[in-house]
This record gives C-alpha cells, structure tokens and sequence, in this order.
C-alpha cells in the first residue's frame, strides 16, 4: 500500500497509548523514534461514598478513552501500528459479559474498605504465603480483598456472566467486543496470582473466595490480544498490542532494561521499581516484588522481576490543596509557590491520606501536619507538600538499597510533578545520587507504546527503546548530607505520629 509515495508496512506506523490513570485518561501518539505527536487528555469524577473509599465509574472511563482517542486520530494521518495500553493497576471493575456493562462502580487502588479484612488475614497468620506467592503484602491496596468484598459485601452476584478485570482488562473487553484478557505486570497486582508459576493461584482464589471462572486469561505485555471492532475513533482492525500496568510501563519507558536500574514516577502516587533481572526475588521486607514484563525474546517467553516501593499519596496531595483547601487554583502554582520561601518553618506534612505504603505498610495511618506556628502560611505548607514527595521516595530508596545490597546509581524520573526543578534538585539532596528527568515526561504512556510496537514490528528489540531514550535534566546532589540528613530525620519523626492513628 503507498502512504504519502512510499511504500506502507506496520513497522512504519503510528503507536498509540491509552494511559488510563487514576484521575484521568490520555490517548498519546509516537512515531518510530519516539517523538510525541499528538495527546490528548481527559478528568473523569472521583467518587467518596465514605471517608477512605474511593469508587470510579468504569462506563466514565470508557467514555474518557473514546473522546481521547478520537482528539488524537485528529491530530495524524498516517495508519496506526498498534495499541497499547497502560493503566492504574489494582483498581478493580466488574462488568457484565452478556451486556457489557459494569455490574458495580470500580473500587479505586486508593480505597481503604478492606483494611480490617486484611488484619484478620494476618493475624490468621496468611502472611507468608501471601509474600511467597504473590511477591505482595497483606493491604486494602491489592485488588484481592476488593473483589472478595464485590462478592461478599457489595451485591455482585457470581454467575456464567460475570467478569472481573483491572483496567486494562475492562479496556481491551470494550476495544475489541469481548477478548477477556489482562497481562503479567497487572495480574501480578491482584494479590491472586503466582509471580513464580506465572499462573493465578488456587491456593490465593481460595483464600479470598474468588472463583477461576470470573478471571481474565494472562498473556503477555507484549503481543497481540485481538484486534479494535467497528464504531470506534480507530480504524476497525487496529492490533491491540502491548499492556502494562501504570508502573511496569514508566520502567520499560525509562529504558531501565538491566538490574539496579531504578526510575520513580510522580503521580498521583509515586512509585519506585528497580529491575532485578530474570529470577523472581525471596520477598523483601516493606518493599513488593512484582513483574516487570514479559516479553517475546528470541523466540522465548522472558519475564523480569522488579522490587517496588509503592507511595499512595504525592500528587494527590496537591490535588488537596487544589481542591480541598483552595490554596492553589492550579497544579502549575506549586513550584513558584514552594520556592518562594526559604523552607517550611519547621513544617512537616505526612500525606498519608490513604495510610502508607513502602515501607511501612500502615493502612491505619492518616495525614499528619506537625511544627505549624503563626507563621505558617499557604508557601510553608506548599513546599512541605513538595517535600514530603522526596522524603517518601527517600524511604523506599533506602529499603531498596538494604534489600539489594548496592545502592541505585540514579533515578530516572518522570510524572507530572518531574516538571518541577526544586523538586528534583531536593531529591537529588536527599538520596545523594543524580536525579535524571526523561525528555519525555509522559513515560507510562511510552512504555506501553513500545510495548505495542515490539509487537508489531514498529521496534525490532529493547535496544531500539533505549537508543530514543534521552534526558531532559539531570540534577546533581549540591547540599551537604548532615544538613539533608538532619531534615530527614524530622520527616521520620513526624512519620511516626502519623502511624497507627486510625485505631478504630
């Protein structure tokens, strides 16, 4: 076929990635070196039926991937390759086969109703099985306890049409009419499957309650899982190609392609992954082990391991101040409006608005603010909220390190927060390592373009990922380390009062 007088194969084609997020979705379109051509983005609503429950509307977010797709096939006119697909992860949908319709709204990665279900699990003494298979932890985070609270609690009823899937799985149902399937980075997630037997677990499906016929079939992160269907912003036919979960995807997109790499990403979470090679690691204390990806290498089916340090709440924090305290009128203030003041005046804001993750694994924790005077103003409490995003990443660095026994050399960066220069300089200060921000700050979205592509011949092998890979920034540490350790310190103070607050 001839495009523009030359001759058309897939490998020349446009990639686009669906980013399904947590507050939002983007369509993002790249050409074979990488080059961003077009995106497109889209808020859905954010429901809280209860203090620390987090619902979304699965049919919004389907809604939110057709308006994005449709902006950005707008926007190019050469045939599209392929879709990948990346996505929030844990967040749990359950939809109807027969009408294709969500049975109840999604319960959010963030949602905390489970918390006491998971003590009970521990103090059943459950936890070293749950850490031995799943690489995971006993926390309301995982999507296991959800979907045994769907069936249990929350009215879905289990029958030949029920189906369950993270958000990946509930897109590729609605791109392709009906292709039930999820890949390892997700199903390692859900606290129902087997990261060393890459397969879901009968003895975690028992535990929970959770029957094998409502779970999707796990492939690949890269491959072909079906083709789109008719009516839709994409031509009818376009391979379905590549998936990963919101994290896994950033790391393949930051080219941390060998052990000891390590890239964070600042979300609404932040999320730190190391990559620990091709042998699934012995559990590690308060980090997880998960699936990198799994890929197609000679041939040959190969999975990487990665330890991960899960931060619930840093973006999310500004969206706070944004929305719940009306300080900021928008995102983009935060940078100036931290940087004009010296430092906090001794504030410290812990942003466990939904508990704390790695390292603590503390589902009763609670947002704790400490050190305000009469002097604290909307700047101090801007850059404690600035900084408490470096301090958690600090955490999971330092457990990292103690697990592995070597250090990261760097950290590769990317998020919507990346933007920020103070940010990463601190960072840099706090770790004592360069801090190095991707020229392509919307690296989730790459990662699961390249996915897709590999698939369909667009890139040849990982190589040509880390050959498009360049910095934007790097960012070296500056300050004396009694000084930073000293704020650390502070910060590891206040962590404490924030723990185990919610006793009830």
């Amino acid at each position: 076929m001839l495009e523009g007088g030359r001759l058309w194969s897939a490998a020349m084609g446009i990639v686009i990635a669906i980013d399904a997020g947590t507050t939002g979705v983007r369509s993002f379109a790249i050409d074979e070196s990488g080059t961003p051509l077009g995106f497109a983005y889209r808020e859905f609503t954010q429901h809280f039926p209860q203090p620390g429950w987090v619902e979304h509307d699965a049919e919004e977010i389907w809604q939110a991937v057709l308006a994005t797709l449709a902006e950005v096939t707008d926007t190019i006119s050469e045939p599209i390759a392929a879709i990948g697909i990346t996505d929030q992860r844990e967040t749990v949908v359950m939809w109807d086969r027969r009408s294709g319709t969500p049975r109840h709204r999604a319960i959010v990665w963030q949602d905390r109703r489970t918390a006491a279900r998971c003590e009970e699990l521990h103090n059943a003494g459950h936890l070293d099985m749950v850490r031995r298979t799943t690489g995971l932890v006993l926390d309301p985070y995982f999507s296991g306890t959800k979907v045994e609270w769907l069936l249990t609690t929350g009215g879905v009823e289990v029958d030949d049409d029920l189906a369950f899937g993270t958000v990946d799985s509930w897109l590729v149902w609605k791109l392709t009419g009906g292709v039930h399937i999820t890949d390892t980075t997700n199903a390692s997630r859900t606290l129902l499957y087997d990261i060393g037997e890459l397969r879901w677990s009968d003895e975690m499906c028992d535990l929970l309650g959770v029957p094998m016929s409502i779970l999707p079939e796990v492939r690949a992160s890269s491959e072909r899982y079906g083709v789109t269907t008719d009516g839709l912003p994409v031509p009818a036919g376009t391979p379905i190609s590549g998936i990963a979960g919101d994290q896994q995807a950033a790391l393949f997109g930051q080219a941390c392609f060998e052990p000891g790499q390590a890239k964070n990403t600042y979300g609404t979470g932040s999320f730190v992954l190391m990559n620990v090679g091709q042998v699934c690691p012995d559990p590690v204390e308060g980090l997880l082990t998960t699936v990198a990806w799994t890929l197609d290498v000679d041939g040959a089916w190969q999975t990487n391991y990665a330890y991960e340090g899960a931060i619930f709440v840093t973006g999310a924090a500004i969206q706070w101040l944004r929305d719940g305290l009306g300080i900021i009128d928008d995102a983009s203030e935060t940078g100036p409006l931290a940087t004009s003041v010296a430092d906090t005046g001794g504030v410290v804001f812990v942003p466990a608005m939904a508990g704390l993750g790695s390292p603590y694994w503390d589902p009763r924790a609670r947002g704790t603010i400490v050190g305000i005077t009469r002097g604290t103003g909307r700047a101090e409490l801007t850059r404690a909220t600035v900084e408490a995003m470096a301090y958690q990443t600090r955490d999971v660095v330092d457990a990292m390190a103690a697990a592995s026994g070597t250090g990261v050399r760097d950290l590769r960066v990317d998020g919507g927060a990346s933007v920020m220069d103070f940010l990463l300089q601190f960072q840099a200060d706090q770790l004592g390592v360069p801090v190095i921000r991707s020229k392509v700050a919307e690296t989730t979205a790459l990662g699961a373009a390249y996915l897709a592509g590999l698939a369909e011949g667009v890139w040849d092998s990982p190589a040509d990922v880390t050959a498009n890979w360049a910095a934007d920034g790097e960012f070296v540490p500056t300050s004396e380390r009694s000084g930073a350790d000293a704020d650390y310190a502070r910060w590891q103070r206040a962590v404490e009062r924030s723990r185990h607050w919610d006793a009830d």
